[in-house]
C-alpha cells in the first residue's frame, strides 16, 4: 500500500464542525487536497477559505477522494453516513480507505471495519485524544484500530495532525483506549472538582486554592488550564460537557457488556449529568461549579475578607 502523502493521495472530510474543521485547516496547510461534507452547509462553506472543496453529499464528496476521515458527534450519526441506506461503505468503489475519528462505541467500529472489508474498503478506528486546542497546536494523540498497513500508510495524514499516534490492535481498539484515556480525564476532572469544594469549605481563599493547586504535581496538564478558566468563572466549551457525558455512557456500555463495575465512572456521570442538564453549553469541567453549589455559604471566603 503506498504511502498517503499529499501528492498521491486526496482526500474526504465529513464532520467539520469544532474539532474536524480544525483538522481540515491542518490538513490543508500541509499540502493535502481535501473535499469536506456537513449537514451544516455552511460548516462546510467556512473552510473554501482554507482551499477546501464543498461537496453537496458524503458520495459526491466520496467519489474522488482515496482516502475518508470523518469527525462526528456520535454512534448514530457515524452509523447514518456509513451504514444507512445510501451510505459510503455501501457505494464505495474496492480500494478506498476510511480513517473514522469519532468517538464512538468500540463495538460499532467493528461493525464498520467489517463492512467495510465486505466491500474492499478499508476501515480504520482512528480515536482523537485532545481539545480544540490541541488540534490547532498539531498536538493531540491518535488512537488506532485496524490493519497495519493502512497504519502505516497513513503517517503521512497522521504527522499533519498529532504529535503521537499509536496502532492499539485489531478494529475497534483505538474506540476502546479512547475510553480508557477519557475515563480517566473526567474522573480526574470530578476529583479536582471535589478537591475544590472541599477546600472551599474548609475556608480556602477560592483564587488561591485554584492557583496553589494547578502549581502542586497531582494536577495533569489537560487539567491546568481548566483551574486557571475556573479562577475567572470561564465555563467556555473546549470539551463540551455534553461530549464528556456522551462518554460516560460509552465507558459504562461497555463496561456493562464486559460484566464489570465501575463505580467512580458511575458517580462522576451522575454530576457531569447534572453540570450537562444545568448548562448543555458548558466545558466539561463546569462539574467544578457544581460541586460548588454543594459549599454551605457560611463556609465560604468573601473577597473583602481574604486579603492579599
Amino acid at each position: 500500500m503506498k504511502s498517503f502523502t499529499s501528492d498521491q493521495v486526496q482526500l474526504g472530510f465529513i464532520g467539520v464542525g469544532a474539532m474536524g474543521s480544525r483538522l481540515v485547516q491542518r490538513l490543508r496547510g500541509h499540502g493535502y487536497e481535501v473535499t469536506v461534507y456537513d449537514l451544516d452547509r455552511s460548516k462546510a462553506v467556512a473552510l473554501v477559505d482554507y482551499g477546501a472543496w464543498v461537496a453537496d453529499s458524503p458520495a459526491e464528496m466520496a467519489e474522488n477522494a482515496g482516502v475518508i476521515l470523518s469527525c462526528l458527534t456520535n454512534d448514530y450519526a457515524v452509523r447514518d453516513v456509513y451504514l444507512g441506506c445510501e451510505g459510503i461503505l455501501s457505494s464505495a468503489t474496492p480500494g478506498k480507505v476510511v480513517l473514522e475519528m469519532s468517538t464512538v462505541s468500540p463495538a460499532t467500529s467493528r461493525e464498520l471495519y467489517v463492512k467495510g472489508a465486505n466491500n474492499s474498503v478499508n476501515v480504520m478506528d482512528v480515536a482523537i485524544s485532545g481539545s480544540t486546542p490541541a488540534v490547532e497546536k498539531g498536538t493531540i494523540v491518535l488512537l488506532a484500530g485496524g490493519s497495519t498497513d493502512v497504519f502505516e500508510a497513513s503517517q503521512p495524514i497522521f504527522q499533519a495532525l498529532a504529535s503521537h499516534w499509536f496502532l492499539m490492535g485489531p478494529a475497534g481498539s483505538g474506540a476502546s483506549m479512547k475510553l480508557v484515556v477519557n475515563a480517566i480525564l473526567g474522573i480526574e476532572m470530578q476529583a479536582i472538582a471535589e478537591a475544590i469544594a472541599l477546600g472551599e469549605a474548609e475556608g480556602l481563599d477560592r483564587k488561591r486554592l485554584l492557583d496553589v493547586l494547578s502549581q502542586t504535581a497531582v494536577i495533569a496538564p489537560a487539567h491546568a488550564g481548566k483551574l486557571t478558566r475556573a479562577e475567572h468563572d470561564d465555563y467556555s466549551p473546549q470539551f463540551p460537557v455534553g461530549l464528556m457525558n456522551k462518554d460516560y455512557r460509552l465507558m459504562l456500555e461497555a463496561a456493562s457488556a464486559a460484566n464489570i463495575n465501575l463505580p467512580t465512572t458511575a458517580a462522576a456521570f451522575q454530576v457531569n449529568s447534572a453540570a450537562y442538564k444545568e448548562d448543555p453549553t458548558a466545558d466539561f469541567s463546569s462539574v467544578i461549579r457544581q460541586m460548588e453549589k454543594l459549599i454551605p455559604l457560611s463556609s465560604r471566603v468573601c473577597d473583602s475578607q481574604s486579603g492579599a
